[in-house]
């Protein structure tokens, strides 16, 4: 019997919110603007008309960055759950979460010595001149 009651509500959430949806979606059909135009359909953005295409090619460092922000960002919660629970798990734990600290700080010295963390294009030596004028 509780497994109905349970189910039902979750049934009854199911298509509360299938209606909601709908009920929006057909609100906003019915009462949108209908209105047409020359410039009714061009992208307009903060009072500025967009330039150029939306199709930008970024460089491989932008997502380069975004994984990192994920790694590490994942490392704090799992660092975060160790320091919770440090007292229970003790030395074991500390000698886990210690390994997985040092795991980390290999890779990312790997990474910084590799060239990843860096953001601004390497320099290109100005060629010399070495025109000899004596000749």
């Amino acid at each position: 019997m509780a497994d109905l009651a349970h189910n039902g509500s979750f049934l009854f959430y199911v298509l509360a919110a299938i209606g909601l949806c709908s009920i929006m979606i057909g609100l906003a059909a019915f009462l949108g603007g209908k209105a047409k135009g020359r410039s009714k359909n061009t992208p307009f953005e903060s009072g500025v008309d967009s330039v150029g295409t939306a199709r930008l090619r970024f460089s491989a460092k932008f997502y380069l960055i975004a994984m990192f922000f994920v790694i590490f960002d994942v490392e704090a919660l799992f660092l975060f759950a160790w320091s919770v629970s440090v007292r229970e798990s003790g030395w074991v734990g500390f000698i886990e979460a210690a390994t997985f600290i040092v795991l980390l700080l290999v890779g990312l010295i790997y990474l910084w010595r590799i060239g990843a963390l860096d953001w601004a294009p390497k320099s290109k030596p100005l060629p010399s001149s070495n025109t000899d004028q004596s000749k």
